[in-house]
């Protein structure tokens, strides 16, 4: 299709096969100037070993464990409504998940139980039904790393409030699917609540002041993505300088935009994709001073 459209031949060069072949070869070939690589933490710490010895340029967008804090003053209905989606969009299966909703206490457990409600009615099943609001994970292998999580969460005494089971219906018995689980956390040094589980588990923690918001926010090796639900616009700014995390969004769960720079800190990545800041991804600066005499 690019060829038909024009692009001269060889500008676009396409190689399949297995990361630790073809891409370990790429990361590590003197003829390749720079690699650009999304996937996960490990993999991108891989690359760059790779890269390395014959240092070429990267950039990785990597994993994430993206924090949801909703303050007492937030819109609750649109709120969760939103946290819901952010979570459990594409089954979960999503570098900005935010599967960390940090909640204040005054309204925990009205968050708590309309969050449960609105995901007990998810529909999960085929993906080609309009009516599908979760499909299948991309595989059972992936889906039985997701359900050693949901163990791990129960036997660390987190309070399993719904869903973290394969489907018993029939027509999806063939398929990687698990029903989108919700968490009532007693803190935040549990398994789940640390590692990035990329599937459909919730993880919901209370917090009492602002300050302790960000703090718990920040009590992970990610920095990716997150959102904060307010009215307050200066509580939202302050927590939003204060939260270590590329992409942040306020009243919404929507942080990434064509026109922006996205991109995170600590083990999130290294470099911005998307909007102007994508393009210093790609280029080399040439500085070349010409005497007059």
């Amino acid at each position: 299709l690019l060829h038909e459209a024009g692009l001269p031949e060889g500008v676009l060069n396409v190689v399949t096969g297995p990361g630790g072949v073809v891409g370990e070869a790429l990361a590590g070939h003197p003829g390749v100037a720079k690699i650009s690589f999304t996937g996960e933490t490990t993999t991108g710490a891989r690359i760059t070993r790779a890269a390395s010895d014959t240092i070429k340029r990267v950039s990785l967008e990597l994993g994430g464990k993206s924090p949801n804090i909703v303050f007492e003053d937030a819109d609750l209905e649109r709120c969760v409504e939103g946290s819901v989606g952010s979570v459990f969009g594409n089954t979960g299966q999503d570098c900005c998940a935010r599967s960390r909703a940090f909640v204040q206490r005054k309204i925990y457990d009205r968050f708590l139980e309309a969050f449960v409600r609105r995901t007990r009615a998810l529909k999960v099943g085929d993906p080609t039904d309009e009516a599908t609001e979760l499909g299948p994970m991309v595989s059972t292998k992936q889906r039985d790393r997701a359900l050693e999580y949901v163990r791990s969460g129960v036997a660390e005494k987190a309070r399993l409030l719904c869903g973290g089971e394969v489907p018993a219906a029939a027509a999806l018995k063939h398929g990687a699917y698990l029903s989108p689980a919700a968490f009532d956390c007693p803190g935040t040094d549990l398994r789940i609540v640390r590692e990035e589980i990329f599937g459909p588990v919730a993880c919901v923690i209370p917090f009492d002041t602002e300050e302790e918001a960000v703090a718990m926010a920040n009590e992970s090796e990610y920095g990716l993505s997150g959102s904060i639900w307010t009215r307050d616009l200066g509580r939202a700014l302050r927590v939003a300088r204060g939260v270590k995390s590329g992409v942040l969004s306020v009243n919404t769960a929507t942080s990434v935009y064509l026109e922006a720079p996205f991109g995170g800190y600590k083990k999130s990545g290294v470099g911005r994709e998307l909007g102007m800041h994508a393009m210093q991804l790609y280029s080399e600066v040439k500085n070349v001073f010409l005497s007059a005499s």
